[in-house]
């Protein structure tokens, strides 16, 4: 049980990364607020894709994958949730609000995965570290081919090959970390050798990723000057703040061999990748350790734990209310804003959880996926 509490409250931090992300102040206004605002761009949208990966294993058995009858109808309930993922997620990018909504990318990560659900933490760890090695550098070779070209199917900003490609969330990049997850989900999360190795390892991914990347754009000569031209700011400070919202396309640094070097979020580079996949293991495994050791900060981080078990609910809520308040014509500072957001959504979420056990898109996805029991 507080497994779980501990994943529903790494969620409920995703949620509240995302909503600063999409309208929360400009990491560039420094102090504090600045530090923490820069924290939540690209890692909070990467934690939410390795807790999209837990998500799957959990589904089609998360020791021990399901086999026979039980594992086709696990497989008909992923599916299940990513066509209504796509459809949800299309649904959202028509109401035209600034924000690129990551739920149709989900639902085609979920996909692409799932072929992959019978292997173990081993392999999937192979398999994710070998996509992050390869998937930016076919990213960068095929976006000037495939250029913003899209089918009509999903909409302008969804289409399939923005969601592979030219999106601001390309299955190209963004499949390690659903991979990751999947990896984290096969072990054996009650030992605490196992999460101090986790731990550990999050610390090198994270190490190896902005270390690596700062090591490479001050050492190799000229690296630094052409990531600056293409990032068009004047200094180093400015890069990752200038990556940090997908505008649609994916990574505003892949036009430069450079951009391959930096770990800004949504660089969609591979050391970008791997340290933001430290972050969110690290966060994941602090979660799970805090929930199970600490029984009275469980009582005090309730109202977050309640807005990660509906965590779908509270995304769609944000990406809904953007659209209605019209958040950018506003002229409350954006800080107030981003407060309004996370206190309303936290005591909606508070409210609902003393009578339901689901958020009522969790439930109604529950609805759906339930036709996979018919299977036989």
């Amino acid at each position: 049980m507080g497994r779980l509490v501990g994943l529903d409250l790494a969620r409920g931090l995703a949620v509240f990364g995302m909503y600063a992300v999409h309208v929360g102040p400009a990491p560039s206004q420094g102090g504090v607020i600045g530090f923490l605002m820069e924290l939540a761009q690209g890692r909070s949208s990467a934690l939410f894709a390795v807790l999209a990966g837990f998500a799957v294993a959990l589904i089609t058995g998360r020791r021990t994958p399901k086999t026979g009858l039980a594992g086709r109808q696990a497989v008909a309930k992923v599916v299940i949730r990513a066509v209504i993922l796509l459809a949800l997620g299309t649904a959202l990018t028509m109401t035209g609000t600034p924000v690129v909504p990551i739920l149709a990318f989900y639902g085609l990560f979920f996909l692409l995965v799932l072929p992959l659900y019978r292997l173990g933490a081993g392999p999937l760890a192979l398999i994710a570290a070998g996509w992050a090695l390869v998937g930016p550098q076919l990213l960068y070779l095929l976006k000037p081919v495939v250029g913003d070209r899209a089918f009509p199917t999903f909409g302008q900003a969804d289409g399939i090959v923005s969601l592979l490609f030219t999106g601001g969330y390309p299955a190209l990049t963004w499949v390690p970390f659903v991979l990751a997850g999947m990896a984290v989900a096969r072990l054996d999360l009650a030992a605490t050798a196992v999460r101090i190795r986790l731990a550990l390892t999050g610390v090198a991914l994270a190490v190896t990723g902005y270390g690596g990347s700062w090591l490479a754009l001050h050492l190799l000569p000229g690296a630094a000057e052409a990531v600056r031209e293409a990032a068009g700011g004047p200094g180093m400070s400015s890069m990752s703040s200038m990556s940090s919202a997908p505008p649609g396309s994916a990574g505003i640094f892949g036009d430069t061999p450079a951009g391959m070097l930096v770990a800004s979020p949504h660089s969609e580079a591979t050391l970008s990748i791997v340290g933001n996949t430290g972050v969110a293991i690290l966060v994941l495994t602090a979660c799970l350790a805090a929930m199970d050791a600490f029984p009275r900060l469980r009582r005090l981080a309730k109202p977050v734990i309640a807005v990660g078990s509906m965590s779908l609910t509270a995304y769609v809520y944000h990406i809904v209310a953007i659209w209605l308040l019209d958040t950018e014509a506003q002229s409350i500072p954006p800080l107030y804003i981003l407060l309004g957001f996370i206190a309303s959504v936290t005591v909606l979420a508070t409210i609902w959880s003393r009578f339901f056990q689901r958020g009522p898109l969790e439930w109604l996805m529950g609805r759906a996926t339930g036709i996979a029991r018919r299977i036989r």
